[in-house]
């Protein structure tokens, strides 16, 4: 079909002012990509560090409600368009994706700056710090305390905690990796802990690969336990080997540890800060006096050098020690020369 002249003149007229469209559109949009970039490049009116904190799911209107009062009480005219912001945000695809966090804001940050840090993640890191011969209880205790960890896991009692960490057959008390770990805020105790609890899982399994032969130790977690009793029983690095080399000793002989950290931890809560031999003489699964072997539990947190100490002992003849007085212990092979060395303790000559 062929068109008429008018046709022809229509179509013609159609397609130059679609034509002309499609420029003042382009130039439209030009126009507002450099004012967006523009403004992207302008820093932010902060005369002072300011701190700012995301929860998960945080959108960015949040954020600059969040910013609209320090702003405002600046002298600065800086708008906070929201307009530009959002297509700010979808000119850089990797900047509209935030994450929670607690970040810091210096002078001079730009809203280009502002949206790729709160993109990264990488805001303020705290720490906390789970100390050797912590016992669990304490351990929850710290994490509880800290105000930047969201608390998930202080409730759960210890066999539900380890079924959250996802391994339920694991004892929770020892199993943890004293260390000092770093985490942002609104990160959770659960979280913390299991960083922890793999730490120790690999610290074990590594040393148990390597350990001396013949132990009289059956598996990975009797070296835990006993680690935490050496972990107790002195605060001199060089001592625990000999402390070790001794509870080794006792084991092979079949003779009870006597050790004690061990009757402290079964007291629990109705201990006082004095051990009394009525307290040595009360029967609970970790009284090391009244039953052979080890406890069924470890009793604190032990450090990577009191597992290497249990798993490469010092080689001693030694089947006793007492406190010197100065920190340290006298270390005897009869129970004759350790009776000896209780009495010069007991009557103050050390």
């Amino acid at each position: 079909m062929r068109l008429s002249w008018f046709g022809k003149v229509f179509w013609a007229r159609l397609s130059l002012a679609t034509l002309i469209l499609a420029v003042l559109l382009g130039l439209a949009v030009w126009g507002v990509r450099e004012d967006v970039q523009r403004y992207a490049a302008t820093a932010l009116p902060l005369s002072e560090p300011l701190c700012i904190t995301m929860e998960r799911g945080t959108r960015l209107g949040d954020v600059l409600d969040d910013l609209a009062v320090p702003l405002a009480l600046s002298d600065s005219r800086f708008d906070l368009d929201r307009l530009r912001w959002r297509v700010l945000a979808r000119m850089d695809a990797n900047a509209g994706r935030l994450r929670a966090g607690e970040y810091r804001l210096e002078p001079g940050l730009t809203p280009t700056g502002l949206l790729h840090m709160l993109a990264s993640g990488q805001g303020i890191q705290h720490k906390v710090t789970l100390v050797e011969g912590m016992t669990l209880e304490q351990v929850r205790d710290e994490l509880a305390q800290h105000p930047a960890l969201a608390q998930e896991g202080f409730a759960l009692r210890a066999q539900d905690l380890m079924e959250a960490l996802g391994d339920k057959s694991a004892i929770a008390e020892g199993f943890f990796m004293p260390e000092t770990y770093v985490f942002s805020r609104g990160d959770t105790d659960l979280n913390v802990l299991k960083r922890a609890h793999e730490a120790m899982q690999q610290t074990l399994a590594q040393l148990w690969a390597e350990r001396d032969p013949e132990l009289p130790l059956q598996n990975p977690q009797q070296a835990l336990i006993l680690a935490s009793i050496v972990e107790k029983e002195t605060g001199i690095a060089a001592e625990r080997g000999k402390i070790a080399g001794v509870f080794i000793n006792r084991l092979r002989k079949g003779m009870k540890l006597q050790t004690d950290p061990t009757v402290i931890y079964g007291l629990g809560h109705a201990f006082d800060g004095n051990l009394r031999r009525r307290d040595l003489e009360r029967d609970t699964p970790w009284n090391t006096y009244t039953r052979i072997g080890l406890p069924p539990t470890p009793i604190a947190l032990p450090s990577k050098a009191a597992l290497q100490a249990v798993l490469h002992p010092e080689k001693t003849t030694a089947l006793y020690f007492v406190a010197d007085g100065r920190g340290g212990h006298v270390f005897s092979d009869t129970l004759d020369a350790h009776n000896r060395a209780v009495r010069r303790y007991i009557s103050g000559q050390h």
